[in-house]
């Protein structure tokens, strides 16, 4: 299986991605093939609507516009399950998430890249810096996205929209200048992520061995 995950901080080095690698490192040990991006250094513009993917697409040409995601439909199509992270913007995930989310419709959607994303898994994971400050929300935009692109998205018990962190102490809003990590001790985030992951590989394999027999039978 492969592994596929966006980082929608644009903070590179930051405690959302440093989680995300967290995750990564767990699927790895699993003996699962993984890959990051962070949208840190990408320039990804919104999805004009323009529905150009719908009636004109060509083999290599996914959309209209022409702008760093033209790099990622590739790996996403590749990936059997995807990894989204992202800080709490405003009780939701961040507007480059945002946007990589809404320009990947055209590789479901699109008269010649159709179902691209269909029955891949989808995990969810978030950073907030206060406990109480909307980190299930932002879980939950993920996963509403997952819901409309026909991906299977991925809960886990005492964590059913994904993975949730708190990047100050204890989710308090205390901050130590001399470790600004500190969502890599949040221990009750960090379980979270693992139970997050070992469902989403989990899952994985479920779908993998599903399509597998399915395709044998058919022949």
């Amino acid at each position: 299986m492969k592994v596929l995950g966006v980082c929608g901080s644009l903070v590179k080095g930051g405690n959302t991605e440093e989680l995300l690698k967290y995750a990564l490192q767990l699927a790895q040990k699993e003996g699962v093939e993984t890959q990051l991006v962070t949208l840190a250094d990408k320039s990804i513009g919104d999805c004009i609507h323009c529905n150009w993917c719908l009636t004109r697409q060509k083999k290599g040409q996914y959309c209209t516009i022409k702008d760093d995601m033209v790099s990622l439909y590739q790996p996403v199509m590749e990936a059997d399950i995807l990894f989204l992270a992202s800080p709490v913007y405003l009780g939701r995930l961040t507007g480059p998430l945002a946007n990589f989310l809404d320009r990947i419709r055209c590789i479901e959607f699109g008269n010649v890249y159709t179902n691209c994303l269909a029955d891949k898994i989808g995990a969810s994971f978030a950073v907030t810096w206060g406990r109480n400050a909307g980190v299930e929300t932002a879980l939950m935009s993920i996963t509403e996205a997952f819901l409309m692109l026909d991906i299977v998205p991925c809960g886990a018990h005492m964590s059913p929209f994904g993975a949730a962190t708190v990047s100050s102490i204890h989710g308090t809003g205390e901050f130590d200048s001399q470790d600004k990590l500190q969502v890599l001790k949040d221990e009750w985030g960090l379980n979270t992520t693992r139970m997050v992951v070992k469902r989403a590989l989990t899952l994985g394999r479920i779908m993998k061995a599903g399509k597998t027999s399915l395709n044998s039978t058919e022949k």
